[in-house]
């Protein structure tokens, strides 16, 4: 592997990577230039965790990064409390293990905290949130509860308060998971929450490692400046963290001066690996993971990617790279992919884009007796 100088004045020269040679970097992390053989709990914790906003994204995901994966291993480990889906980086609903549930959710209350109050502000001022959390965390570990069905049983005791906020801070201060069938292959239905400790039968960890957390992202992630693991993350100031750790590092620089930490001990591929075409699920965690996503994405495609109601829509990678759009639509005897490319593809490209867009049909709907891809114009 062959990596230029920083040649930056007032600055220690450093190896500077292309935006190739952190693209496959990533790649490999991700477990996306090869499928892996690694089993489905290794591989959610590998990734730290899987973005979940929506239920079925995380079983695109791992479909795409693991060899042999079918529904029923996520779907198993989620019945069996080996996984759960709670509220953590960004303060958004990740797929994670039990244990990094336990490890990393103290760690990352602060986002969630940050969170409540951009949203709901001057209506928690004249509120008791002890005892609001004291009484939503009775509620949902007597049952299970929809956060609709939350906030009207918590007005109920303080007819003064936005049902809304009420529900926001239970979210906030007690560590709510969703249970199933949330999250299952296949059924439907609304939310319900209950806390972590109630579903898992431990406790949040006492003294949870925020460097340890960040050496994970590193992991997975790698190499990535400060202000990267702070977009993950959604925390703030973590230079002094960083800096602290920088003797087990090492450092690179991007091609615009940027410092990279990375871990001591992972190799990086050449940037002339193959990179065989690959479908990212919705909300795929690489897209939200960095302050310059360029190893990843153009910026210019952000608005086709990203809607303005919140939604990452599904994509496509070629040569490493995300080039367009993808989704599904299935009636009961059918099941039609669409696929958009930002710009033209070559034959190569299509023809190998369509060989793998067979498979992920075979997986998404195997009973469809109609299969079909269809790749629409370049927007």
């Amino acid at each position: 592997m062959r990596m230029r100088t920083s040649q930056r004045a007032g600055a220690a020269s450093a190896a500077v990577l292309s935006k190739r040679q952190l693209n496959r970097a990533l790649l490999d992390r991700q477990m996306l230039l090869q499928r892996s053989s690694i089993s489905v709990l290794e591989a959610i914790e590998r990734l730290v965790a899987i973005q979940a906003q929506a239920p079925n994204p995380p079983y695109f995901a791992l479909w795409s990064r693991l060899e042999g994966f079918c529904h029923e291993q996520l779907s198993h480990l989620m019945k069996e409390r080996q996984v759960v889906r709670i509220a953590l980086m960004r303060a958004t609903i990740h797929l994670v293990s039990a244990r990094d549930c336990l490890e990393m959710r103290p760690l990352l209350a602060a986002v969630l905290d940050k969170g409540l109050r951009s949203a709901f502000g001057k209506k928690l001022a004249a509120l008791d949130l002890d005892a609001i959390s004291a009484a939503g965390r009775a509620l949902v570990e007597a049952k299970p509860r929809t956060f609709n069905e939350l906030g009207k049983l918590l007005v109920e005791q303080r007819p003064e308060a936005d049902p809304a906020a009420l529900s926001a801070i239970i979210r906030t201060l007690v560590p709510l998971v969703q249970v199933p069938p949330r999250g299952i292959w296949g059924t439907s239905g609304q939310a319900a929450h209950t806390s972590a400790e109630a579903w898992l039968g431990e406790p949040l960890a006492a003294a949870p490692s925020l460097d340890e957390m960040l050496l994970r992202y590193l992991a997975a992630f790698g190499p990535a400046t400060v202000k990267d693991m702070q977009v993950w993350s959604g925390l703030s100031r973590l230079r002094d963290t960083v800096e602290n750790l920088r003797p087990k590092l090492r450092t690179f620089s991007d091609e615009n001066g940027n410092e990279l930490f990375d871990l001591a001990s992972v190799p990086l591929p050449p940037a002339d690996t193959i990179a065989p075409p690959r479908f990212l699920s919705e909300f795929d965690n690489m897209l939200l993971s960095y302050a310059d996503r360029s190893r990843i994405m153009d910026e210019k495609h952000k608005p086709l990617i990203f809607t303005i109601n919140g939604i990452i829509r599904s994509t496509f990678l070629i040569d490493g790279f995300v080039r367009g759009t993808w989704k599904i639509e299935q009636t009961n005897k059918s099941a039609a992919l669409f696929i958009q490319p930002f710009e033209r593809l070559s034959t190569a490209d299509q023809e190998a884009l369509a060989e793998e867009g067979a498979k992920l049909l075979t997986f998404a709907a195997q009973s469809a007796g109609i299969q079909e891809i269809h790749f629409l114009e370049s927007q």
